[in-house]
């Protein structure tokens, strides 16, 4: 929400002070719907010829992400260290090979069922998955896990950015859009330029109302949109980041507890727990 009272805030400065300095807003408003509908309808054939279904269907979610915020939050990261922990000493306490069932049947798994929304979560139950499974198959080097989970991450990363990739390329080009609206209005006023003064220079101010918009989407609206959402991503991986860096410290051989307060340190200073917050979880959990 943050980024609609932010934008809120901008076109109010610009439109309110541009009328409080005695500006007309007869014109502009008179011209914006059909220089709107030049740039805007631009920038989607643009978007839309640049980019796959796929990613198509995940604009939505993208945008709402903005709105909303990050998926992960506190009490998300709370819960993950939490599962991990329960999964850790089991692990030590038993084996790698005990928790078969569990990482081979998450759904009917009782430990997995303490968590959840981390269950119903696909992406992040079938990584923990994943590497434990793998971890069961004898691979033991903390720094060969280390690489692997990192390239995946890397690679989730890289297609999780991008829609806000793509908007940015969009925002780049809104201000070339715009002064397309603004040529064609020229070129509408030149057909008229028997005209008198009066009709030609509203036909003129309504040319430069495309130039105004284009710039006006593309650092005031559509730039902010993209820098807002790969921000968002970018805290949203650090969720996975952590499952990283506690399944590292299980193969260097560090105790579960030890492991959970490694990964404690690397979640983000937004939604990082105290240690003793933490440790009081793990003692109730023991």
């Amino acid at each position: 929400m943050l980024y609609v009272g932010g934008l809120i805030f901008a076109l109010l400065c610009v439109f309110g002070s541009f009328a409080a300095s005695g500006g007309a807003l007869g014109p502009l408003l008179a011209s914006m719907p059909f220089e709107l509908l030049t740039i805007l309808g631009a920038a989607i054939g643009v978007f839309v010829m640049s980019n796959s279904m796929a990613a198509m269907k995940s604009v939505f979610g993208y945008l709402m992400l903005v709105l909303k915020g990050p998926r992960h939050n506190r009490q998300s990261y709370m819960d993950l260290l939490a599962l991990l922990y329960r999964l850790l000493r089991q692990a030590n306490a038993k084996g790698i090979a005990s928790l078969e069932n569990d990482f081979e049947e998450p759904q009917e798994s009782s430990i997995f069922a303490s968590s959840p929304r981390i269950r119903q979560d696909e992406k992040t139950r079938d990584m923990i998955c994943d590497y434990l499974r793998l971890i069961s198959m004898n691979l033991d080097e903390s720094h060969q896990l280390d690489e692997i989970m990192g390239r995946e991450l890397k690679k989730n990363l890289h297609e999780d950015l991008h829609i806000a990739e793509s908007l940015s390329g969009i925002s780049d080009a809104l201000p070339a859009l715009g002064i397309v609206a603004a040529v064609l209005g020229v070129v509408k006023t030149m057909a008229a330029i028997s005209k008198p003064p009066a009709v030609l220079g509203e036909m003129i101010a309504g040319a430069l109302v495309g130039t105004f918009l284009g710039v006006l989407l593309a650092y005031g609206v559509v730039s902010p949109l993209a820098s807002r959402m790969q921000g968002i991503v970018k805290m949203d991986s650090r969720y996975h980041e952590t499952i990283r860096t506690v399944l590292v410290a299980y193969l260097q051989g560090q105790p579960p507890q030890v492991c959970i307060e490694i990964g404690r340190k690397d979640i983000p200073e937004e939604f990082m727990p105290a240690f003793e917050e933490v440790d009081s979880m793990l003692t109730e959990l023991t």
